[in-house]
């Protein structure tokens, strides 16, 4: 009876060990994804369950973040760093450098998979776009946001984060380019924009299109972009401490050069003119560009209108004026890749260049 007994024991201590060791085996088979937590909505609070407006963002840390949702020991091996905790309208290019800095240092790293960054969603296309020309690895990087604090009913931060984490661990990432998760969809950092105020379905990518879809625990891809990104830019902020100022014109009806001649004698070295229709410069405004370009300042013509190709010598001979067109970019995402040029050249032939291959 005693054998008996001893040799079930045994059976019963192997069939433990052997579990064990298929969840340690499981557990080595996930991804190890890096949390870098910014602020924002997602790390948000409000008054009461129903504040969707007027809340206080960036009140809650990282590790409470990944506390709220266990799923995501089920996806990947996640580890927390709060980078910075601000709301996203206060993101500088101070912040932008220390991001990325940290992102390509940890990526280098063989422990490391993925990163997803929580983000604010007011500047977050553009931190996005930033690091989609910075960062130096195919390693998959997804942004995430929230359009509601967490305290709120049906709040869209912890699906969200859970969808990021579960795209930056998947193979099926890799080599597209920094990436934006929000409302089970999948964009690329160069197109995807905010549009509406408050609504969770805010960030889309207008006429191209969003990259795929997250349903059922798993990404599904159904384009990518075509512009380089990442590790085929030629962008480098290794060992940059500033970057130059950009900045914005917004053109308007009886618009006048009084803000574009103020912030070119403020230092500007670049100016996006966010023209009209298709990047339009009503008369005033061109000849203050004329002259600001002869000062050396690089102008660049975007459009307020948001989607479209800017044609180059369409609405201004920009031969002729030596400036340069945002292509598809937006104002703000067009005043990111001119600061990035102007770390690498002052040519305007150079930047067009850039501006048709980023």
């Amino acid at each position: 009876m005693s054998n008996s007994i001893s040799a079930r024991m045994a059976q019963a201590l192997l069939a433990c060990a052997m579990l064990l060791s298929s969840y340690a085996e499981a557990a080595d088979k996930l991804a190890h994804v890096t949390i870098l937590a910014t602020g924002g909505t997602i790390a948000g609070s409000g008054a009461s369950s129903t504040t969707t407006v007027g809340y206080t963002a960036a009140t809650v840390g990282v590790n409470q973040l990944i506390a709220a949702v266990p799923e995501l020991a089920k996806v990947a091996d996640v580890k927390g760093e709060q980078v910075f905790q601000i709301a996203s309208e206060n993101m500088t290019n101070q912040h932008w450098l220390t991001l990325a800095k940290r992102v390509n240092t940890l990526l280098a790293q063989a422990d490391v998979d993925g990163i997803v960054i929580t983000h604010g969603t007011d500047t977050l296309e553009e931190t996005a776009y930033f690091l989609d020309l910075t960062v130096k690895s195919k390693k998959p990087v997804v942004l995430v946001g929230a359009m509601r604090p967490g305290t709120a009913l049906s709040a869209d931060g912890p699906i969200n984060l859970y969808n990021a984490v579960l795209l930056a661990a998947s193979q099926e990432a890799i080599g597209k380019g920094v990436l934006v998760a929000l409302n089970d969809q999948i964009h690329a950092a160069r197109e995807v924009t905010k549009t509406n105020t408050s609504t969770p379905d805010s960030f889309k990518t207008p006429e191209l299109g969003m990259l795929g879809y997250i349903q059922g625990n798993k990404p599904y891809f159904y384009r990518a972009s075509t512009r380089k990104n990442t590790a085929d830019t030629e962008f480098d902020v290794s060992k940059l401490d500033s970057l130059p100022q950009v900045d914005i014109v917004y053109g308007y009806a009886n618009v006048n050069p009084v803000a574009l001649n103020a912030l070119v004698a403020a230092g500007a070295r670049g100016i996006i003119h966010a023209g009209v229709g298709d990047g339009s410069l009503a008369a005033p405004v061109k000849t203050a560009l004329i002259a600001a370009r002869k000062q050396g300042v690089l102008i660049v013509r975007s459009s307020r209108v948001g989607q479209g190709i800017i044609a180059r010598n369409g609405e201004a001979n920009d031969d002729e004026l030596d400036f340069v067109a945002s292509d598809t970019l937006n104002p703000q995402k067009a005043r990111i890749l001119l600061t990035l040029a102007l770390t690498r050249t002052t040519d305007s032939k150079e930047i067009q260049r850039m501006f048709y291959t980023y």
